[in-house]
């Protein structure tokens, strides 16, 4: 994996260094206090991060909140931020103890303390939300406060916590504004982030000034920065072709994309390697018209990635046939492996095996204003139907809706991206296909729980490289899930602003601090 962190961070390093003309990114003199306005077409589902756990929640809490731990751009290792030092003690990687770094305040002027951590954490678990960050922390058994230290007691070894707590399920909130057991109310954010929300209007704007309370990892508060969020891809666009935002991130539409020209001087383009995925998700429970591994194995051997990747995103992703992306240890090609190629012999001969009533028939669901996602449903719909030997029903769902419907089982099928949450293979396996997992499929295995519980045991993350080729093998045999395609992200900046390679780097961490007048 480093590897790979190392040659995106040197491909954007090389974008920051060209400039416009020679410039190079230092804010122009009477500048810092001039807003940034960045567009965006993901959504914020919530404020409060126990009930959140989508990219465009979690890109924002990466600004107001802060975790005890974070990542520095293109690292592979939590460093700390909210606290002092953190480490395991003892044998076992089942204990992890964290020292709250001293002076840090919420914007009510009150210490932040060792219980407002505890307590933050604690609440995620006790609310439990069907979108919430719950499953994440699934290894954490419990957690004790005393003074500046907190300590973390875990059910099983699991060196991939610190991971986690360096993510928008780690952040801090203050324990006199949250309810314990239910999220809060109204759009208000007590945070100890790099910024302060001053303003937030849901699906329109957070408007954000720099934190002059913060103490962490960041070195430099940023400049004041306005968030848009719109509909969709075709609606960034407006804005951004309108002179509207200075920044375009997540996401264009794809024949925007695929025309965009880094040489162009009125703009500046970042284009890098992504881990980010998306996957065809099934509903494996009794009763379901899935349920049978047979029916799904047929829909794999009738998937034609590479069509969908050259159609639909003209050609600005890659297929994809495996859970784990291109660049990321344990990768492998286990569903090319299984089925190489579109076949409808071989659907059909399952589906006969199956004893299945034909066609096939069940309903597909996706988020509306989520990029090509409803070109994207047509063409599988398509792909399918075509064999004779399914009948697709396809419906579109307003963001916040689809994610429940997903999280309580009223969907056969679903697409949906994945952003990983921090740089580790372990992002891609419990949250996706572990018992109780965040994608609520229903799958459940035994074999695949421990080869993750296994994986987790590894200090040095490339010894668990055998672990995590062995479940992808077993997951493309069971097919709760099908791969679909590997994502390639992009930023797009007017010529006078510097630092939108920060913005997506494969951390999980979007860094709107980074950005700049030059």
């Amino acid at each position: 994996m480093r590897s790979v962190r190392v040659r995106i961070l040197a491909t954007l390093l090389v974008l920051a260094a060209i400039g416009i003309g020679g410039r190079q990114l230092l804010p122009a003199r009477g500048d810092e206090g001039r807003t940034i306005k960045v567009g965006t077409s993901d959504t914020v589902t919530s404020l409060d991060p126990a009930g959140a756990y989508d990219a465009g929640s979690w890109a924002l809490f990466s600004n107001v909140f802060q975790s005890l731990l974070t990542f520095e751009p293109g690292g592979s290792s939590p460093v700390p931020d909210a606290a002092e030092k953190c480490a395991f003690v003892g044998s076992g990687l089942r204990t992890y103890r964290c020292e709250l770094r001293e002076g840090l305040t919420f914007p009510s002027g009150r210490k932040v303390t060792a219980e407002d951590v505890k307590y933050s954490f604690d609440r995620v678990k006790k609310i439990n939300s069907d979108v919430g960050p719950a499953s994440l922390l699934s290894t954490l058994k419990s957690v004790s406060a005393s003074g500046r230290t907190v300590t973390f007691h875990l059910s099983s070894p699991d060196a991939t916590f610190p991971f986690k707590v360096a993510t928008g399920a780690g952040s801090i909130v203050d324990r006199t504004k949250y309810p314990a057991t239910a999220l809060r109310d109204g759009d208000g954010v007590d945070g100890t982030g790099v910024y302060d929300l001053t303003a937030y209007a849901k699906g329109k704007r957070a408007v954000l000034a720099p934190n002059s309370r913060y103490k962490g990892a960041v070195k430099d508060a940023g400049r004041p920065v306005e968030l848009s969020f719109y509909a969709d891809g075709d609606r960034l666009d407006d804005a951004w072709k309108a002179k509207r935002i200075d920044v375009a991130t997540r996401t264009l539409p794809p024949k925007v994309l695929a025309g965009l020209n880094a040489s162009d001087p009125s703009q500046r383009v970042s284009e890098v390697d992504s881990s980010e995925t998306r996957n065809l998700y099934l509903d494996t429970r009794a009763g379901s018209p899935l349920h049978d591994k047979r029916v799904r194995q047929a829909m794999a051997w009738l998937i034609d990635r590479e069509r969908l990747a050259a159609t639909v995103y003209d050609g600005t992703v890659d297929a994809l046939y495996s859970l784990i992306p291109t660049g990321i240890t344990g990768h492998t090609t286990s569903y090319f492996d299984l089925y190489p190629k579109q076949s409808t012999a071989e659907a059909r001969r399952l589906l006969t095996e199956a004893g299945v009533t034909l066609p096939v028939r069940f309903t597909y669901g996706y988020g509306t204003g989520r990029g090509a996602a409803a070109e994207e449903a047509a063409e599988i719909k398509r792909e399918l139907e075509a064999s004779g030997l399914f009948k697709v029903t396809v419906k579109g769902y307003e963001w916040t809706d689809f994610q429940k419907r997903w999280a309580t089982g009223r969907l056969d099928a679903y697409a949906v991206g994945w952003v990983a949450d921090y740089p580790d293979p372990d992002t891609f396996g419990a949250p996706l296909v572990g018992t109780d997992g965040t994608m609520n499929t229903g799958y459940r295995s035994k074999a695949v729980d421990q080869l993750i519980q296994d994986s987790q045991r590894y200090a040095d993350r490339s010894e668990a490289d055998q672990d995590f080729r062995e479940l992808q093998q077993a997951v493309a045999a069971d097919v709760p899930v099908i791969p679909l395609w590997q994502a390639k992200e992009y930023v797009v900046s007017n010529e006078d602003v510097g630092g939108g390679q920060y913005l997506s780097d494969g951390t999980g961490v979007f860094r709107l601090w980074r950005l700049t007048w030059i």
